[in-house]
Parts: C-alpha cells; sequence; structure tokens
C-alpha cells in the first residue's frame, strides 16, 4: 500500500488538528506542538506511507515542532511498536529512557512505543520513519531498553548499508511483489540489527566455541524439524545429547529462550508459505500444520502478535499487488 497524506488537502486553521490525527493513525497514539509560535494555519506537512510485511516505511516531511508520547496516550493506546527515525534532511533529537539521540543527516535512533517519548525538529525536516511490531526486534535483540535514544552514525558500517538500502528501496518499493517485499522486510530488519549491535550498551562477551557450536547444531536442527509437532525443547537435548538445562545455557546469551526461538521460527516459515505463489492452493491452516502447529485458532493469534495482521490478512497481501 501506498498512500500520501497531506495538510494541503484541509483548510489553513484545522491544518495542526489534521497533523496529530495523520501520525496518530500511521503511528501511535502522541501529541504534537509546533515549536515556535504563530497561527495553526502556517503549519505544513506530509507523510507517504508504504506498507511491507511486518514493515511500514514512511517519509515524513515536515516544519519545526515537537511530538511526544505521553503515560496517558500509551494508557489510551497500548500499541507495542519499535520505530526508527532515519534523519534525511534538517536535524532531529529523539529522546527516551533518560537519553538524548541527537540525529544529523544520515544517522537514525530506535525508540520504543511502550514508554514515553519525545521527538523534537527545530526547523523544517525529512524523515524516513520505520515502523515493526515490538515482538519482532525483541526476537533479534536482548535488552532493547538500553538502545533506544541512542544515535547510529549512517555514515559507516552497518548503519550506512541501512541508509542506502532504505534510499534504493524508496525508488522501487512500489513494484515488488509480496515475496520480495518481505525477503526485503527481512534483510532491512537483519540490517538495523546490525547497527544497533554496534552500540556499546549492545555488545556481550564473545561466546566460546563450544557454545557457538551447539548453538549452531541446535538451530539447524530446529528448521530441519519445524514440521514435526512433537519438536521440543526435550526432544532437541535428547537428540543432540545434551541435557535440558545444558540447552537452556546455550541459548543463554539469545535473545529468546529454546522455547521462544522454536515458536518464532514456525511462525516466520509461515509468513513466508503464506506468500509463496507455490502453496497459493493450500489453507491457512495447512500450512499452520505442516509447520509444526496444532491448533488453528491459537495459530492465529500468535500470528497476529508477531506479525500485526491475521493470517489470512497477511495472505491478501498477494492479491493487492
Amino acid at each position: 500500500m501506498n498512500r500520501l497524506l497531506s495538510t494541503d488537502t484541509v483548510p489553513r486553521e484545522q491544518r495542526l488538528a489534521y497533523w496529530t490525527d495523520m501520525i496518530c493513525n500511521i503511528y501511535v497514539q502522541l501529541g504534537c506542538d509546533p515549536v515556535r509560535g504563530g497561527p495553526p494555519g502556517d503549519f505544513e506537512g506530509s507523510i507517504r506511507q508504504h506498507t511491507l510485511p511486518a514493515l511500514d516505511v514512511s517519509v515524513v516531511r515536515s516544519g519545526a515542532q515537537s511530538v511526544m508520547r505521553t503515560p496517558g496516550h500509551i494508557a489510551r493506546s497500548g500499541d507495542d511498536y519499535f520505530l526508527v527515525g532515519i534523519q534525511t534532511r534538517g536535524r532531529g533529537v529523539v529522546r527516551q529512557d533518560g537519553r538524548d539521540a541527537v540525529l544529523a543527516v544520515g544517522d537514525f535512533a530506535l525508540y520504543d512505543s511502550t514508554r514515553p517519548y519525545q521527538l523534537l525538529f527545530d526547523d523544517a525536516f525529512e524523515q524516513i520513519v520505520l515502523k515493526l511490531p515490538g515482538e519482532r526486534l525483541r526476537s533479534e535483540l536482548r535488552d532493547t531498553e538500553a538502545l533506544t535514544a541512542t544515535a547510529v552514525s549512517g555514515r559507516q558500517g552497518a548503519g550506512h548499508l541501512l541508509i542506502n538500502m532504505i534510499g534504493t528501496l524508496r525508488e522501487d518499493i512500489d513494484t515488488l511483489q509480496p515475496a520480495s517485499a518481505l525477503a526485503v522486510a527481512n534483510g532491512v530488519l537483519s540490517i538495523l540489527v546490525a547497527g544497533l549491535q554496534t552500540l556499546p550498551a549492545a555488545r556481550s562477551p564473545s561466546l566460546s566455541n563450544l557454545t557457538a557450536f551447539h548453538l549452531a547444531r541446535i538451530k539447524r536442527r530446529v528448521d530441519e524439524q519445524l514440521g514435526d509437532a512433537e519438536l521440543s525443547v526435550g526432544s532437541l537435548a535428547a537428540e543432540l545429547g545434551l541435557s535440558v538445562s545444558q540447552l537452556h545455557r546455550v541459548f543463554k546469551s539469545e535473545p529468546l529462550t529454546p522455547a521462544q526461538y522454536i515458536w518464532e521460527r514456525r511462525l516466520e516459515a509461515c509468513s513466508r508459505d503464506l506468500l509463496a505463489p507455490a502453496l497459493a492452493g493450500r489453507t491457512v491452516s495447512e500450512i499452520a500444520y505442516s509447520r509444526g502447529f496444532n491448533d488453528a485458532a491459537h495459530f492465529s493469534r500468535a500470528f497476529r502478535e508477531r506479525f500485526g495482521s491475521s493470517p489470512r490478512e497477511w495472505r491478501l497481501r498477494d492479491r493487492r499487488h
């Protein structure tokens, strides 16, 4: 989906109220105030929104403003999303968890909708904003609270790769087929995670060679047995000659427990299968059962929580292209 929303479409005296409604509908419940005084009619802004599987990409252009998510907003709407602001023009500040990330052009920072935050722009600006379900990033990173409101440079390393990838995506996003769009969304997430892992708060001791060996064995075996409804932490441990406690110790440095990892891999496999043209003739339930789920209703609830839409809504993306 691609849509453009602009304050130019409403009377001048309604522009600020319209803008606030726009950002609430596209992102999460927020408040917005112009930084400089003046009549609401002087306010201008636009948002172009693109939707990929489990990832929204939007381009925001606007004048100076302060955007706030307060405890009151969170109480009224408990949306669980991570957002990433990528500065492409002007200067921005992301304030959360007692930290301020000052963003120059090319920099980006993460913020979490489950806790209060503030975005400050002292002049006209442009940002690319990525929005993804909270559980999606938490499945890839530990201690995300320590990574918010910390600037990642877009001039080198993974940050530079992310900026280049997003720039290319802006040009081609509307031509992507659903399966390709999912692969691109996963690629964006991988590079985002790599960029965040460069932050000091994300650095953890290196795994021993033995732990890394066991972790790779476990993950490979999980992927090989996703279709087995009997796959469990206990069966994995027995098959690999480990105790259950040993298996949990191997996963100590991972963002997910072993059971959560199995669940996550099954959901990811289903997300791909639902968009695969070769599986278009299979029902949602058949795809879920083929990946080890044995309760269609439970699968549907878990899928919505993970990807922000039901399995059927996810599959309908194929018909919109």
